[in-house]
């Protein structure tokens, strides 16, 4: 498995870096952590699909991501020790993770100063994904953000040799598109009707990711 982390260490390197990590399991609907919590450690998805959600400031709680194998969270809350999770993690499936503690990770900073880059390349990445989200918000039609999102969801649910099955609710995909309920289900009736995809109860089936990919774009 390869993540970020392990860009620029050596052999030995990325086996000490995983020896200093923890192996966790979680179920599905499993949280991992809520949010408010303290950050004490950094996750490294090996397996399975985690949602990511936080709370509006008039109490509702809103869906941002889907989080899949190579990816990580917790960079951010692991930087100083009164950092707290700044959103809700839930397995939507059986997942597997690497956690790296705080304390650890400075030892590993202090030992091989290339890991000091992760930190960087991490958190630039994220300033990335945040700009081009906003951006996305701003100046894009809602119906192109529903494609995009669901976009990005096939390459999450994705295996190869077969279709990805989003097992997602409208809700979800409408409010990682900043959207309602309504205005997904219309995007997704089209998509249907045009043979992109499938509905079914709780699930969305790509059929044809080229022509979604090109919808999105």
């Amino acid at each position: 498995m390869e993540f970020e982390l392990f860009d620029g260490l050596s052999p030995a390197e990325r086996r000490e870096l995983v020896a200093a990590c923890t192996p966790r399991k979680f179920r599905r609907r499993d949280i991992v952590c809520h949010e408010g919590d303290p950050g004490d450690c950094l996750h490294l998805i090996t397996s399975g699909k985690l949602i990511v959600r936080v709370t509006t400031p008039l109490g509702h709680t809103a869906t941002l991501t889907i989080l899949g194998q190579g990816e990580m969270f917790g960079e951010q809350a692991i930087l100083s020790p009164d950092a707290r999770r700044t959103a809700t993690i839930v397995a939507v499936t059986d997942a597997e993770t690497l956690t790296l503690s705080r304390d650890r990770l400075e030892r590993l900073r202090t030992d091989h100063p290339q890991v000091e880059r992760f930190l960087t390349v991490s958190l630039a990445a994220q300033v990335r994904r945040l700009s081009a989200a906003v951006l996305e918000a701003l100046y894009l039609p809602v119906e192109t953000r529903v494609l995009r999102r669901l976009s990005h969801l096939a390459r999450v649910y994705g295996d190869p040799g077969r279709a990805p099955q989003i097992r997602l609710t409208q809700e979800d995909l409408a409010s990682m598109a900043g959207t309602t309920r309504a205005t997904a289900n219309k995007v997704l009736r089209e998509l249907e009707d045009a043979g992109v995809v499938r509905l079914s109860r709780g699930s969305v089936t790509v059929l044809d990711r080229m022509a979604l990919e090109r919808k999105a774009n």
